[in-house]
C-alpha cells in the first residue's frame, strides 16, 4: 500500500493509523477519531480513506446524516440498506429482504435488539463475500436515538471482519449519557497543531513562506483556539478579505488591520466557531456583537452588564439569557476583578464587523450616567478610571462640562500605572478643551508622560491639540508650549514622522517653527536620513546652558546631534557647549552611529542615563537593525527591516526607516538578488538622501552592468553630501568608488576618490575616516603597511562587511595573497555573500593569478506550485479576477497580489504573456513547472504538498 500523506501538517501519523485500519479488511477493528470542532477530523478520515483506496481497499460510507426514517433503528436500517446497495455481488436482494423482514416483524414492539443483531449478521456476510471497511463521520451531529443504535450495533452486535472508522467530537459534560458511545479499539484524539505545523499550514494555504510574526499574530488572535486548523484558516480568510497580506523579500507578512485579526465568514460561521454547542440564534449574535463593540472601546465590568436594558422597562429576558449562554459556552470570560472580555479575540473582531440594531453609545452612556449620579465627575474619574473609555465612546452627547473633569481625573489615575492609557485619555480631554493656559498645561502633562515612558506613538496622536494651542498662543508661547513642541518633535523623530500631509502638516510645521528648540529637533530628521533635508535651525544660542530635562535633549545637545553628521570644526564647537563633553569611546561611537543614521544610538550616547531605552519606536527598531547588520547577522537584519516596513504601513507614520530599506538593499545586492535590492531602494523617496543610500545604489547599478551610470550618479551623490554638510558615512561611499574603480581599471576615478577621502579625513578627522584612508591607500598605491595598520582597527570596530573589504585589500597587496583570499572566501560564505564571492573576489583572484573555488550555484529556479499553476490556467481560460477569487476561495485582492508575484517570477508583463508562456512551453524551459527540470538542470524533484481540504 502507498504511504498515505495528509493535507494537514502534523497529522501524518493519524492519517496512517486510519489508513491501516481501513485497509485491514477481514478484521473487526474500530477506530474512533475524536477532537474539538475544527481540529481536522474529517480531513484525517478522508485522507486515510483515500490512502486505503489507493492501496486497493474498498471503503464505504454509512450515510446516517442523510438517512430517511425516524431517528433510531429505522434511520440505521435505511443507511445500511443504501450501503449494501454499493456491494455488487448479486446478494443485495436477499440481504435487504432479511433486514426488512425483521424490521416488519418487530414493528411496534421492543424488537430493536433483534433488528440490530440481524444488521450485524448481514454486514458480516457482506464483508465475507466482498471485503470492505466502513466510515461514519459526524457522530456528534446525529440524533441521540440514531447514535445510540449505532453504538449498540458496534458494542454488542459488531459485524465480524468489518473495520470501522468513526469521527466525532467529544460529548459535552451536559450531554454525556444521552446516547451510548460507540466501542472503539483505538481512539485518535486530535489535539491542536504544534507551532511549526501551524506555520506549515499557513504556508501551504498561501502558497508562499510566511513571516514568523504572522504566525505569532494569528495564534495570539485565537487564544485557546490556537492550533485549531479551522480557526486558523478562518482567520487567514479574514486577513485576505482585509487585504492585510504583504509580500516582502519573497515572504508573506502581515500588516495588521485596524481592529485586529478576525474570523472570516458570516454570522452563522462565526457561531459555529464561537459557540459550537448552541444552535444559530440571531438574538444571541446581536448581543455578542454589541458586547464586542463595548469591550473594544472601554473596560466592561460584570456589574455593567445588568444595565443592558431597554429604557423604561426591565431587563430584556432574551438579552440576559444570551449573555448567560455566552459565559456558559466560554465565549465570554471575566477575570478576578470582574473585567469582561472575549476568550477568542478574533471572534470579537469579527463580531464588530456585523451590523447591530441596538444603540451602543447609549449603553456606554448608561454606564457613565449611573456613576456620575452617584459620585460626580471628578470622583467617578478618580475612583473608576475605566469610565473614561465609556465617556469617549458616548461622544458629544455627554456635556463637555462633565466629560472634561471626568477624563482629566481618569488620566491622572492612569498615569500611575498605565502611561499609554493616560496619554490617550488626556488627548480625548484636550479634544474637548478650548486652547488656552489650562489646555497648554494638560498638553505638557500628556507629552511629558509619553516621553518619559517612550510612548512616542501616543504622543504623536496629540498633534491637533498641540497645533491648536500654538496657533492660539501669543508670539512668546510660554514654557508649557515650548516643552510640548519639543517633546512632540522628539516623538516624531522616533517614529520617523507622522503621515499627515497637506494643509494640516503645513499648519503644524509653521507653528513649530515658532519654537526654535523644536525646529532644531525637527531638522535632525533630514541629517539622519529620516526625511527630506531641511536647513538646520539653531536650537538656542551657542553656549546656552539649559539644565537637562529628562529624556529631552537640551538645545546644546541638539546642536551636537546635528553637528556630528558634519565636519570636525562644527562638531568641536558643539561639543564645547556641553556642560559635560562627550569624549573618548563615546565620541567615536557617536560618529559611528551617525554614519548609519542611527538616531536612537546617537541619543543614547549623548543623553546617557537620561535616555529611555524602553519602547518600540521605529528609531529603536532601526537601532537593533544596525547592530545586527554590523555584526553580520543579516537574516535577523532583514527580518527587522520587514518589521519596520510593516509597522510603517499599519500605523499612521510616513514610512519605514529609509536607511533600513537601504541596508536591506545592501544585503540583497551582496547576496546576488539584485531584483530584491532594487525593489527596496525604489521605496526610498527621491527627496531623501544619505551617503548610505548612495553607497548601496552604486553597488546595485554597477552589478547590473551600468558602470558608467553608476560612477556618474555616485559622484553626484558625493557632491550633494558635501554641499549639504552630510559627511558621516561619506567615506564608505568613496571607498566603494575606489574599490570598483580599481577593479574596472578606472585610474582617474580611483585617484579622485582617494583625494576626496584624504580631504574628508582632514575635514572630519574620525577613526572611521582614517581607516577608510588607509584602505584606500592600500588599493591605490599597493601599500601593504596601510592595510596592516587598518585591519585590526576594522576588526575591533565589528563591521564585518568592512572587514571583508579589508581582506580583499590584503589579497591585492600582501605577499601571501592566497591565504587572505581563502580567509575572505570563508568570511563571505558565512555571510551568505554569494555575489561578493562571484563578482568581486573572483575578479581579484583572476587579477592576481590566484585559485578561487566558488560554491556551486543552484541549477534550477524556484518552481511554481500547483496553486500557481491553477491560477495560470484560469488566466489562460480568460477568467476574471472575481471569477478566479470565487473558484480559488480567496479575495480579489489576493488574486491581484498573486498575479503580481507571478509576473515577477516569470518575467511576463501581462495576463496575455502569462497565458502564452504556459502554452508555448516557456515555463517548462525555465524549469518553473512542478516536477519539470530546467534545461540542463537537476532532473530530481520533490513532490509538492497537497491542498488543504475542508476541515471537520
Amino acid at each position: 500500500m502507498q504511504q498515505p500523506g495528509s493535507s494537514l501538517p502534523g497529522r501524518e501519523d493519524d492519517v496512517r493509523a486510519v489508513a491501516r485500519a481501513l485497509g485491514s479488511t477481514g478484521t473487526a477493528r474500530t477506530v474512533l477519531v475524536t477532537g474539538a470542532g475544527g481540529v481536522g477530523k474529517t480531513t484525517v478520515v478522508e485522507s486515510g480513506r483515500l490512502a486505503a483506496v489507493q492501496g486497493g481497499a474498498k471503503v464505504l460510507r454509512l450515510g446516517l446524516s442523510t438517512a430517511e426514517g425516524e431517528p433510531g433503528t429505522a434511520a440505521l436500517v435505511d443507511a445500511v440498506c443504501r450501503l449494501l446497495a454499493r456491494i455488487n455481488d448479486g446478494r443485495l436482494p436477499a440481504r435487504v429482504v432479511e433486514i426488512r423482514r425483521v424490521e416488519l416483524r418487530t414493528a411496534g414492539r421492543d424488537g430493536g435488539l433483534a433488528l440490530l443483531s440481524t444488521i450485524g449478521e448481514v454486514l458480516t456476510d457482506a464483508a465475507e463475500h466482498v471485503p470492505f471497511s466502513m466510515v461514519v463521520d459526524g457522530i456528534d451531529g446525529l440524533p441521540p436515538a440514531t447514535a445510540s443504535a449505532l453504538g449498540l450495533l458496534l458494542r454488542v452486535f459488531r459485524p465480524a471482519g468489518l473495520p470501522v472508522v468513526l469521527a466525532s467530537r467529544p460529548a459535552a459534560p451536559a450531554h454525556r449519557g444521552e446516547h451510548l458511545p460507540p466501542a472503539a479499539d483505538d481512539v485518535l484524539d486530535l489535539g491542536p497543531l504544534a507551532p511549526d505545523d501551524v506555520r506549515e499550514l499557513l504556508s501551504r494555504r498561501l502558497g508562499h513562506p510566511v513571516e514568523p510574526d504572522l504566525v505569532t499574530a494569528v495564534a495570539r488572535s485565537l487564544g485557546p483556539l490556537r492550533g485549531n486548523p479551522a480557526a486558523l484558516l478562518s482567520v487567514l480568510a479574514g486577513i485576505e478579505q482585509d487585504g492585510a497580506l504583504l509580500e516582502l523579500d519573497g515572504r508573506l507578512a502581515l500588516s495588521e488591520p485596524a481592529g485586529g485579526l478576525r474570523f472570516g465568514g458570516d454570522a452563522e460561521e462565526l457561531a459555529a466557531l464561537g459557540w459550537p454547542g448552541l444552535p444559530p440564534d440571531a438574538g444571541r449574535t446581536q448581543v455578542a456583537a454589541a458586547l464586542a463593540r463595548l469591550v473594544a472601546t472601554a473596560e466592561l465590568r460584570l456589574e455593567d452588564l445588568h444595565r443592558m436594558t431597554v429604557p423604561g422597562r426591565g431587563a430584556r429576558p432574551d438579552a440576559v439569557r444570551a449573555v448567560d449562554q455566552l459565559f456558559t459556552q466560554g465565549v465570554l470570560m471575566a477575570d478576578q476583578e470582574g473585567r469582561v472580555g472575549f476568550t477568542v479575540p478574533a471572534l470579537a473582531a469579527a463580531l464588530r464587523k456585523l451590523p447591530v440594531t441596538c444603540d451602543v453609545p447609549e449603553l456606554h452612556a448608561r454606564i457613565v450616567r449611573t456613576a456620575l449620579d452617584r459620585l460626580g465627575p471628578v470622583s467617578a474619574g478618580t475612583g473608576h478610571p475605566r469610565l473614561a473609555g465609556h465617556a469617549i465612546a458616548v461622544g458629544p452627547e455627554l456635556d463637555d462640562a462633565v466629560a472634561v473633569p471626568l477624563l482629566l481625573a481618569a488620566a491622572g489615575r492612569y498615569a500611575r500605572f498605565s502611561a499609554p492609557r493616560a496619554v490617550a485619555v488626556y488627548g480625548a480631554a484636550l479634544d474637548r478643551m478650548r486652547p488656552g493656559p489650562e489646555a497648554s498645561g494638560v498638553l505638557r502633562q500628556a507629552l511629558e508622560l509619553g516621553l518619559r515612558n517612550a510612548d512616542y506613538a501616543g504622543s504623536l496622536a496629540l498633534a491637533e491639540p498641540l497645533t491648536a494651542c500654538l496657533d492660539a498662543a501669543p508670539a512668546n508661547a510660554g514654557a508649557d508650549l515650548d516643552f510640548s513642541a519639543r517633546a512632540w518633535s522628539m516623538a516624531a523623530l522616533h517614529e520617523h514622522g507622522p503621515r499627515h500631509t497637506g494643509a494640516a502638516e503645513d499648519r503644524r510645521s509653521a507653528a513649530l517653527r515658532r519654537i526654535p528648540a523644536a525646529a532644531g529637533l525637527a531638522a535632525l530628521g533630514g541629517r539622519y536620513g529620516i526625511g527630506p533635508l531641511t536647513p538646520t535651525v539653531r536650537a538656542g544660542a551657542p553656549g546656552a546652558d539649559e539644565p537637562p530635562c529628562g529624556p529631552l535633549p537640551t538645545p546644546a545637545e541638539t546642536r551636537l546631534l546635528a553637528a556630528v553628521v558634519g565636519g570636525w570644526e562644527e562638531s568641536e564647537r558643539a561639543r564645547r557647549d556641553l556642560p559635560v563633553a562627550v569624549e573618548g569611546a563615546a565620541w567615536d561611537r557617536l560618529r559611528g552611529v551617525a554614519a548609519y543614521g542611527d538616531l536612537a544610538g546617537a541619543l543614547e550616547t549623548v543623553l546617557a542615563d537620561r535616555y529611555v531605552k524602553a519602547g518600540d519606536s521605529t528609531a529603536v527598531r532601526y537601532h537593533a537593525v544596525v547592530r545586527d547588520y554590523l555584526a553580520g547577522r543579516w537574516d535577523e537584519t532583514l527580518s527587522g527591516v520587514r518589521r519596520i516596513e510593516l509597522r510603517s504601513r499599519s500605523r499612521d507614520f510616513s514610512g519605514a526607516a529609509q536607511l533600513a530599506r537601504a541596508l536591506a538593499g545592501e544585503i540583497h545586492w551582496i547576496r546576488g538578488d539584485i531584483g530584491q535590492a532594487r525593489a527596496w531602494l525604489e521605496l526610498i523617496p527621491e527627496t531623501v538622501f544619505h551617503p548610505l543610500i548612495g553607497r548601496v545604489w552604486l553597488g546595485v547599478r554597477h552589478a547590473t552592468g551600468g558602470a558608467d551610470e553608476a560612477f556618474e550618479r555616485a559622484w553626484q551623490d558625493v557632491g550633494w553630501a558635501r554641499e549639504n554638510g552630510v559627511l558621516a558615512g561619506l567615506d564608505r561611499l568613496l571607498l566603494r568608488l575606489l574599490s570598483f574603480g580599481s577593479r574596472d581599471g578606472r585610474e582617474r576615478d580611483c585617484e579622485r576618490a582617494q583625494e576626496e577621502l584624504e580631504a574628508l579625513h582632514d575635514e572630519v578627522g574620525s577613526p572611521m575616516t582614517r581607516e577608510s584612508v588607509l584602505l584606500g591607500r592600500a588599493l591605490l598605491h599597493r601599500d601593504a603597511g596601510s592595510v596592516r595598520t587598518a585591519f585590526p582597527l576594522v576588526r575591533r570596530r565589528g563591521d564585518r562587511l568592512l572587514a571583508l573589504f579589508a581582506w580583499e585589500c590584503l589579497v591585492v597587496v600582501d605577499d601571501d595573497p592566497q591565504t587572505w583570499l581563502d580567509e575572505a572566501v570563508r568570511e563571505a560564505q558565512s555571510l551568505g555573500a554569494s555575489a561578493y564571492l562571484r563578482d568581486i573576489l573572483a575578479v581579484r583572484a583572476r587579477q592576481n593569478g590566484l585559485k578561487l573555488s566558488l560554491p556551486r550555484r543552484r541549477a534550477t529556479p524556484t518552481r511554481l506550485n500547483e496553486s500557481d499553476m491553477r491560477l495560470i490556467d484560469l488566466v489562460s481560460d480568460g477568467e476574471t479576477n472575481r471569477r478566479i477569487a470565487a473558484l480559488m476561495a480567496c479575495s480579489e485582492k489576493t488574486v491581484e497580489q498573486r498575479l503580481t508575484r507571478l509576473f515577477q517570477r516569470t518575467g511576463c508583463r501581462s495576463r496575455t504573456e502569462l497565458a502564452a508562456s504556459r502554452l508555448d512551453g516557456s515555463l517548462a524551459r525555465l524549469g518553473l513547472l512542478p516536477h519539470v527540470p530546467a534545461a540542463g538542470g537537476d532532473a530530481r524533484s520533490v513532490a509538492l504538498p497537497g491542498h488543504v481540504h475542508l476541515l471537520g
